[in-house]
Parts: C-alpha cells; sequence; structure tokens
C-alpha cells in the first residue's frame, strides 16, 4: 500500500480553498483538509509550505504515435516520450492520429495508449484520422466505444484540404453511430474535428447536424482560432452550447491563452473553453529571412506556458478549467481535475514563480524538485 501525506499545500481544488493537507492512499485522495492527523504504516510525508498545489493537466489533442508524414517517410514525426509529459505536467492524456492514414494505424494508437497507462499517466485516444468513412480497430466505430475502454470517440477532418470533404448526411449518420456506441457502451461519446481553414465548409455542416437534431454535446471542433473565418464560427457554435478547443501556439492571436480572452470577451461561457498542444505533430522552423529550414515537433510542453500566460489573464482558478478542469468535465473523465475525497491523485506541487517542482499522477511521484524521476520504458 501507498501512503503519501502532503502537508500544508496552498491547495487550488480548482477553486482556492487554501492551507490544506492531502492523503493520498494507491493513487487516490482519501482525505483533504487542515492538521490531517494520520497513523499508518510506512507513511511519506512532503512538505508543501510555501507552495500551490492544482490539479495535474490534461491535453486531448496529442499525437502519441507521431504526426506529420505530408513531406514523405522522412517527414514523420518520432513518438511522444514519456518525460515530455511530466515536463510539462500533463498527467492525462487523449492520443489522436492525424493525415497519415496508411502508415499511423488505429491499433498502433491503442497500443501506445495503453503503454503511456502502464508507465504512469492515465490515457484514452479518439478512433480514426482525418479520414472518412473512419479507421477503426474492430471495424465499427459503435464497437469501438463498446469494446475498447480507452476509446471515448471518433476524430475526423474537416475544412481542411487533407480530409475526405464528406456531406452533412455523412457527419450526421456518424454522429448517430457515436451517439448510439456511447449509449451502449455506458459512454458519451464524441465526434472531436480537425478543423482546417475553410471555416464555413466545416460550421455549415456540424451547425447543421445541430439544426437537424442532433445534441451539441457529442461535437468537438479543435484548432478554432487558426482562421478568422473559422474563428468566428467557432466562437458563434460555442454561443450556442457548443464546446471549442484552442491549439497552443498557433492561430490568428498567436497563442491559445489570448484567444481564451477573446472568445470570454465575447461572451462563451468559461466552462465551454478548452486548451490542447496539437503534441507530436509536425511544426515547421523558419530562418529570420522566413525560409523553412527544417522541421520539428509541436512541443506538449506548450501548454504550460499558455497557462502561465492565462494566469495573470483571468485569474488561477479559470486558468486552471482551460487546461484541466473543463476538460475532465466535458469528456466526462472521472476523477480528473479536480483536488477533491475520491479524487485520482494527479497533482502539480508550484513555487512562487508558477514553475513545477513536482509532479505526481496517479499517486505516484514522477518529478521531485524540478527533476524528471519517471522516465519511458525506453528513455535514458
Amino acid at each position: 500500500m501507498s501512503c503519501i501525506l502532503i502537508r500544508n499545500a496552498d491547495v487550488f481544488a480548482p477553486e482556492h480553498i487554501g492551507i490544506n493537507d492531502i492523503f493520498v492512499v494507491n493513487g487516490k485522495i482519501v482525505a483533504l483538509g487542515r492538521d490531517l492527523v494520520i497513523n499508518v504504516p510506512r507513511l511519506e510525508v512532503f512538505d508543501a509550505k510555501g507552495k500551490t498545489v492544482m490539479p495535474g493537466l490534461i491535453d486531448q489533442h496529442i499525437h502519441v504515435t507521431g504526426g506529420g508524414g505530408e513531406g514523405g517517410p522522412v517527414t514523420r514525426c518520432p513518438e511522444l516520450k514519456f518525460s515530455d509529459l511530466v515536463r510539462a505536467g500533463t498527467t492525462s492524456v487523449v492520443g489522436v492520429c492525424g493525415t497519415d492514414t496508411e502508415t499511423r494505424s488505429i491499433a498502433n494508437l491503442l497500443a501506445k495508449v495503453r503503454a503511456l497507462s502502464s508507465e504512469g499517466v492515465s490515457a484514452w485516444m479518439w478512433t480514426s484520422n482525418y479520414a472518412m468513412p473512419p479507421s477503426t480497430v474492430t471495424g465499427s466505430v459503435r464497437r469501438d466505444l463498446l469494446a475498447i475502454p480507452e476509446c471515448i470517440g471518433v476524430k475526423i477532418a474537416l475544412g481542411d484540404h487533407r480530409s475526405s470533404f464528406p456531406t452533412e448526411q455523412e457527419v450526421m449518420h456518424l454522429l448517430s453511430d457515436i451517439r448510439v456506441g456511447g449509449m451502449i457502451s455506458g459512454k458519451t461519446g464524441f465526434l472531436h474535428i480537425h478543423l482546417g481553414d475553410m471555416g464555413n465548409v466545416a460550421y455549415d455542416i456540424l451547425d447543421g447536424c445541430v439544426n437537424r437534431g442532433m445534441p451539441i454535446k457529442h461535437i468537438r471542433p479543435t484548432h478554432c482560432q487558426r482562421h478568422a473565418e473559422t474563428w468566428a464560427r467557432s466562437v458563434a457554435f460555442a454561443k450556442r452550447g457548443g464546446v471549442i478547443d484552442l491549439t497552443c501556439k498557433m492561430g490568428i492571436h498567436g497563442d491559445a491563452a489570448h484567444a481564451v480572452a477573446d472568445a470570454l470577451d465575447a461572451g462563451v461561457a468559461p466552462g465551454n473553453i478548452t486548451v490542447s498542444t496539437d503534441g507530436y505533430g509536425s511544426m515547421p522552423r523558419f530562418d529570420e529571412k522566413g525560409e523553412m529550414v527544417g522541421l520539428t515537433v509541436c512541443p506538449v510542453t506548450a501548454i504550460w506556458d499558455e497557462f502561465k500566460t492565462l494566469v495573470p489573464l483571468c485569474g488561477m482558478e479559470r486558468a486552471i478549467g482551460f487546461v484541466s478542469t473543463n476538460l475532465a468535465r466535458n469528456l466526462a473523465l472521472p476523477g480528473k481535475g479536480v483536488i477533491a475525497e475520491g479524487a485520482d491523485a494527479d497533482l502539480l506541487v508550484l513555487d512562487g514563480a508558477l514553475e513545477k517542482t513536482e509532479v505526481m499522477a496517479r499517486g505516484r511521484f514522477l518529478m521531485r524538485a524540478g527533476e524528471v524521476v519517471v522516465k519511458g520504458t525506453f528513455e535514458d
């Protein structure tokens, strides 16, 4: 039995509840309160005096098996390294596939998601990629949702030159499969949509499906701020009750944090906004003349940079929502995104400069004193 007592933490749960002790047993928070009296064998005590503790981050869009490939085999991105998640403070991840429907199989995605879970974080997946009809493991969207615990929904692309350009009726049919698959599997079921630059193409379809009676809760667009037209339609979609996902370090605002602020100013409910990284997707590098000189991957650590920008813009409690609590609630991930009795012990310990000193996932320290102490299976 693993027992850890975190004392004297200034807790944002995400609500600021002040100085508390947190008692963790076998990966769960079993007690939260002031001056807890705990008497159990082999108790580890960690003193967090002078530090802040918040929920671990949740990233719903990482190419865990590597994205890219649009420039031929040499441009295929590498797989996600576990230690990068630790450095980011990301304790829960949803893996995705992208453009490459041929060499990046969904079975491979599932295997990587399970590997990440074994290594120490919580992991789920979107089945399929950019294509229609969807690519699945079992041959059916409904069966993937039913038979694969890690599968929470389906990914497609709309309004992008790399998409399959499905019709509204085809998307409606897919949403019906997701809805029914969710019903029979005990999940909500979501359609996670990569939005391209053709915002009207995508949203004419999505709004049409909602207007025909499909519950808006099943529709989850991402990369919403990449283009002015796409952004305007995304804000309107969120104001009618949809949830929009903003991508780190990209788009018309320059970053996700200022897109969040713009959406709030436009009247979007804070709970309807989330942030993700597009981690391990391909990202071009340019020289001072604007010429592309190479490729790198989108960093999963960008979510922490966005969080630190969000704090002065909208406050600590709301900032935590955009990178953690809102995702847990909107994706129906029980025990995530909060610090409460019965929740998973996914915790970040921060110093006064909002730098991570400790990262805990499922009750296990992955970072101590600012150093990664748990790495992936094949990492040095």
